[in-house]
């Protein structure tokens, strides 16, 4: 497989958010000319049915989890269609959530992934941990089939084994819950910190990781591990996350390996944005990273 040779799935849904807003992120790379600065190798197969949030007062702690499961699941569809032609499928979220059906169509496809979480939180909430009921805070814990998880999202795809997952770039402070999560997993984990140290070599790390706990592995990226003020881009703001630098030479590290099959970039909330030059701007970093320019 070519990690340079991209097909890109737009997810437009924001089902599992706290609010609408991110939904709109697929059409705003895309007019921000995410896909030219990409390059000649890459095709656009559409987006699949998206989603405008809305409150779930029937299910209040797993709000839009049907809405979550099928947008997860048509994801999958077409990220398995690319990786059985060869390509490396880079889905447009939307939430995070979306990863689910990244990791779900490698496995469609007869990959069994493992998986880098470049993000804020490694959402490893559940409905009975997470009272406000965004499953987007919830996404790595339904790929690990955690107590507590809806077996309608957990069963868009086969379960990720702990040691097949890597969380990165977080800045958590010890005694979080999801922090403490992350140890009683055994989760390989690469915090802000280290990012900050020197972020190729936090990458590197990451990649080996995943290199040696399977043939294959993906990469989740929500845009709320950058830092805010340096890039005002997320559905939910983090102050102390990664500058656009650091995650660029993240993602160039993991994208150059032998064993890279797809990423997601998620929460994007062009809501947020201050003016017209920023996705712009993030998309010609972002299209750097990915084809190693």
């Amino acid at each position: 497989m070519d990690p340079r040779q991209w097909t890109v799935v737009g997810a437009p849904s924001s089902a599992g958010a706290h609010t609408p807003g991110i939904e709109r992120a697929p059409a705003a790379l895309r007019a921000a000319g995410l896909l030219d600065l990409l390059g000649a190798d890459v095709e656009d197969a559409g987006d699949v049915p998206g989603f405008r949030w809305r409150p779930d007062p029937a299910y209040p702690r797993g709000q839009n989890a049907g809405a979550v499961a099928a947008v997860a699941s048509a994801v999958a569809d077409r990220v398995a269609a690319a990786v059985r032609r060869g390509r490396a499928p880079l889905v447009l979220g939307g939430d995070c959530t979306v990863t689910v059906g990244l990791v779900a169509g490698c496995a469609r496809a007869g990959l069994s992934p493992a998986l880098v979480y470049v993000d804020g939180g490694p959402d490893l909430y559940t409905p009975e941990t997470r009272a406000n009921g965004n499953l987007d805070a919830m996404g790595l814990a339904h790929m690990l089939g955690l107590p507590g998880t809806l077996p309608e999202v957990a069963g868009v795809g086969p379960l990720l084994s702990p040691e097949r997952v890597v969380v990165y770039g977080d800045s958590l402070p010890r005694g979080d819950h999801e922090r403490e999560l992350v140890a009683e997993l055994r989760l390989a984990y690469v915090p802000a910190d280290e990012v900050h140290a020197d972020a190729r070599a936090a990458a590197r790390r990451a990649r080996s990781v995943a290199e040696g706990a399977a043939e294959r592995f993906v990469v989740h990226f929500d845009v709320d591990v950058l830092s805010f003020v340096d890039a005002p881009l997320a559905d939910v703001p983090e102050p102390f996350g990664l500058s656009l630098g650091e995650a660029a030479a993240t993602l160039t590290e993991l994208v150059a390996s032998p064993r890279f099959a797809g990423l997601s970039v998620t929460e994007i909330n062009p809501d947020h944005l201050p003016d017209d030059e920023l996705l712009p701007r993030f998309a010609g970093v972002l299209a750097g990273a990915l084809t190693g320019r």
